[in-house]
């Protein structure tokens, strides 16, 4: 069976025309054509050895290759070592010639405890030298807002604003108002020393304070009195008497006649 299948298929393959013949070659040779095509419109399909094939859309500056797509742009195609030229390879050592910049780290002594540290938390916020290990956030390096500041050391906008050194704060969102902006946090030391330097002296800061707390009180007492008096009049209006300046009483003199108009009249003296 094998034999004769050979055969048939032999004496079908002599049994090919000529014209037939010539139009498989042209079909083949149209594939090949078809086949070439899609390599060089597709640049990603470029290998290493198409990039050194003469002719192609290769554009070279300085050190780096550029293949044109046909699509508008163009690829990168990086040098190797052995296809880079003298200027090249000059041009890529003049960028390793210089040393890298480096930035010198300049260090600060603690105020507490006398070492020595490159940054902090007090440091980078506030100007304060004291390392991240003796700060302490709850009692002497505690933050203040600017309200309480005001309020507490009798201090203004501009002695936080435009006094030299500005007294340097950090934003925080009121976690009481959400909708309300946020806050202005100080160093209290810093507005601690602020104050001093605004009233001159701890005892004058007090001496402050007691006057704006004996003003305020007197404040509330008027408003006390004044709304306690509305109360009664509103209440009792009947029984509140207003109390009145007197009448003037008159002091008429004696009477004058007036013969032209044929009337007597008399008038008060005082």
């Amino acid at each position: 069976m094998d034999t004769t299948t050979t055969e048939q298929s032999e004496k079908k393959e002599t049994k090919l025309t000529a014209a037939q013949i010539s139009r498989i070659e042209r079909n083949r040779v149209k594939a090949q054509n078809l086949r070439k095509g899609k390599l060089v419109s597709n640049p990603y399909s470029l290998n290493k050895t198409d990039l050194d094939v003469p002719g192609s859309s290769v554009f070279k500056v300085q050190s780096t290759r550029f293949v044109d797509s046909g699509g508008g742009f163009l690829i990168e195609a990086p040098l190797t070592a052995s296809q880079a030229g003298p200027s090249d390879k000059q041009a890529t050592s003049k960028l390793y010639e210089e040393p890298p910049v480096t930035f010198p780290i300049t260090y600060t002594e603690c105020l507490e405890c006398a070492d020595k540290f490159s940054g902090s938390y007090l440091l980078d916020n506030f100007d304060h030298a004291v390392c991240d290990k003796c700060r302490d956030p709850e009692e002497k390096h505690a933050l203040i807002t600017k309200t309480e500041a005001k309020a507490e050391y009798l201090l203004k906008d501009c002695d936080f604003d435009r006094r030299e050194p500005v007294l340097k704060f950090i934003s925080k969102k009121n976690a009481r108002y959400t909708k309300w902006g946020e806050m202005k946090l100080y160093l209290l030391l810093q507005v601690q020393k602020r104050a001093l330097e605004v009233w001159g002296s701890e005892e004058e800061v007090i001496k402050q304070q007691e006057e704006r707390d004996e003003k305020r009180v007197v404040t509330k007492v008027k408003r006390y009195n004044k709304q306690m008096k509305q109360l009664r009049m509103d209440v009792r209006s009947s029984l509140y008497t207003k109390k009145l300046k007197p009448m003037h009483q008159h002091e008429f003199g004696p009477e004058v006649y007036n013969e032209e108009e044929d009337t007597y009249s008399h008038s008060c003296v005082s």
